[in-house]
């Protein structure tokens, strides 16, 4: 099992995930981060972090999707270690139904 980063965090990128991690297993894009499935210990500790709510464990049903984007993304965009702050409209994105329109493959900054 690993954890992955679902569709409620595209243009919300709240990080408090990031700041509990204990592996650095999240990755920046443009607009979403992504959990290296091969990185991640199952220490769920991230989950609940989330103020999202888009962390799920990977045995939820119709996630495959999501854990694809969070396999490959992981592979290409910059590590993320800290937490830094998230977009100032993330409030207003929060709970958006549709958002996996906006995805963006764009990498993030990074640390």
């Amino acid at each position: 099992m690993t954890y992955v980063v679902t569709e409620n965090c595209i243009k919300c990128k709240y990080m408090d995930c990031v700041e509990v991690c204990p592996v650095d297993c999240f990755y920046e894009g443009e607009n979403m981060l992504v959990i290296h499935p091969d990185e991640c210990i199952d220490c769920g500790v991230c989950e609940p972090e989330c103020p999202a709510e888009a962390i799920k464990p990977d045995t939820e049903p119709g996630l495959d999707s999501w854990l694809k984007i969070n396999a490959d993304y992981a592979k290409s965009w910059p590590n993320l270690t800290r937490k830094k702050d998230q977009p100032s409209d993330a409030k207003d994105w929060d709970g958006k139904p549709g958002k996996a329109d906006l995805f963006s493959p764009n990498p993030g900054a990074g640390d």
